[in-house]
């Protein structure tokens, strides 16, 4: 009971996060839009926001969509067609079908309290696979060793090609008597911050490598190392790293197909795409259900640097958010009736 309580106290906390982010973008977006209205002279009692995202859902493409929700299926068949090449080491071969349902079942879980996901997904292929626990938990870290690196590569690549676009917007949008980006304010105090903790790690450095949080950092960055490195006893490394390089373009394509799907985003090319899909992934990072309320400030600060602004940003920020999670919900829902009915009389075979 207590641990029930504790995990609605976190479910909680996480949407509340989300939900009050949202919120926030949300009333931003109406006073902009209310205040275009008015110059535009159209009553306030038609000028509805809320109205405004219906009507441009209404107004999608829904091929292109459609097109959407097939690249985000076809990345989590590439994640379990890789997750099993990480479980074989372990002298079992998982049917692909587990591994594709438990993961969009962590997907699922995911939506209703922020990282479950990481635990019901490698526990629900452990049951019906008859895999110990541990074992299958110690894939889900090179999995995410492998996400973190293609991410890395991914921001690269997208602040490479789109450097000038991102530096001439920042240039552009700074008060001028502010003296530049380094005199901002923002900027000043997060250096402050950092050099303030630099100092404070340099004078305790020897207290610091004592205690118990040094320890658990440096085995959990020597954890990463290993794991990177147990690619080297994978059966076949390159279709390990094709799969690895097929999910991040499904993604990329994902974005890349949203924007033909909105009328004021059509114009807009790949590497937008590429910026609105870094952006995006920096929201759903954020602890809260699916990257709610993160997500959408990010892609909308993303979108303004192409000149989509305002409500059409904040429109494009939903469908593509609630776009995907509706595939999240549905294969989510999917997973939890068919996976016992498919795993009724299977008998996994014994380990090597």
């Amino acid at each position: 009971m207590k641990n029930v309580i504790i995990n609605i106290l976190k479910f909680l906390v996480f949407f509340g996060v989300g939900a009050g982010i949202l919120y926030l973008v949300y009333q931003n977006q109406n006073e902009a839009y209310m205040a275009q209205c008015a110059l535009d002279g159209v009553p306030e009692g038609e000028c509805s926001l809320i109205n405004k995202v219906v009507e441009d859902f209404r107004g999608l493409n829904y091929l292109w969509v459609f097109g959407v929700c097939m690249a985000f299926v076809f990345s989590n068949i590439m994640r379990a067609l890789r997750w099993n090449m990480l479980l074989k080491p372990l002298g079992r071969s998982p049917r692909t079908i587990n591994t594709f349902l438990t993961t969009m079942l962590g997907y699922f879980a995911n939506l209703g309290l922020p990282r479950l996901g990481e635990v019901m997904k490698p526990v629900s292929l452990a049951g019906y696979e008859k895999i110990p626990v541990e074992k299958v938990l110690g894939t889900i870290v090179v999995d995410r060793i492998m996400d973190v690196l293609s991410l890395l590569i991914v921001i690269g690549i997208a602040f490479a090609l789109e450097f000038d676009t991102l530096w001439g917007y920042l240039q552009a949008n700074m008060p001028e008597s502010s003296g530049g980006l380094m005199a901002n304010p923002i900027v000043l105090g997060l250096g402050g911050f950092a050099v303030l903790a630099l100092g404070i790690l340099f004078i305790f450095r020897k207290k610091i490598m004592e205690s118990a949080i040094y320890t658990k950092i440096v085995d959990l960055l020597k954890g990463f190392v290993d794991g990177i490195l147990s690619i080297r006893k994978l059966e076949n490394p390159p279709l390990f790293i094709f799969y690895s390089i097929m999910i991040w373009v499904a993604y990329y394509v994902m974005y890349y197909m949203y924007l033909p799907a909105f009328g004021p985003t059509e114009h807009l090319g790949f590497t937008v795409a590429l910026m609105v899909f870094v952006f995006g992934a920096f929201g759903i990072v954020i602890p809260s259900p699916g990257g709610m309320g993160s997500y959408h400030a990010l892609v909308i600060a993303a979108l303004a640097i192409y000149g989509v602004t305002g409500s059409d940003a904040f429109s494009f920020a939903n469908f593509s958010f609630f776009a995907t999670q509706f595939v999240n919900v549905v294969l989510g829902l999917a997973a939890i009736i068919f996976l016992p009915m498919i795993n009724k009389n299977y008998q996994p075979p014994a380990i090597e």
